[in-house]
């Protein structure tokens, strides 16, 4: 069962982006800003948890969960070193994260020679 909850709920996530870019004249870099902020403003209220609980995979994967990872540095790192931590926290959490895109889109560039196309 954890896998189709999953399934469906990542599933359920890109669809409604997907509408999102047919429906809207909004750019895929503003789609990919809110899903993020969305993620984090769902973490901030203490809803993410329990949802992805339920979701798993589905919901950790996508970049909600990247909002809900990024809101999870910043409460821990404000917590700990007081108002210094809003700028500490999610680059603390967020830069494995960035550091995996850049490295891997790198290699990838190195495997696949990308070329323009004429």
């Amino acid at each position: 069962m954890d896998y189709w909850n999953a399934f469906w709920v990542g599933g359920a996530i890109c669809a409604l982006v997907q509408i999102l870019l047919e429906k809207t004249k909004l750019m895929p870099g503003r789609i990919m800003v809110l899903l993020v902020c969305t993620g984090a403003v769902i973490s901030f209220f203490g809803w993410y948890e329990p949802f992805m609980e339920y979701a798993g995979a589905g919901a950790s994967v996508p970049l909600l969960g990247y909002g809900n990872i990024l809101m999870k540095g910043v409460r821990e790192a404000v917590s700990q070193s007081g108002f210094i931590g809003l700028f500490q926290g999610g680059f603390k959490t967020g830069a494995v994260g960035c550091c995996a895109a850049l490295v891997f889109g790198y290699l990838a560039s190195l495997v696949f020679r990308p070329r323009m196309k004429g």
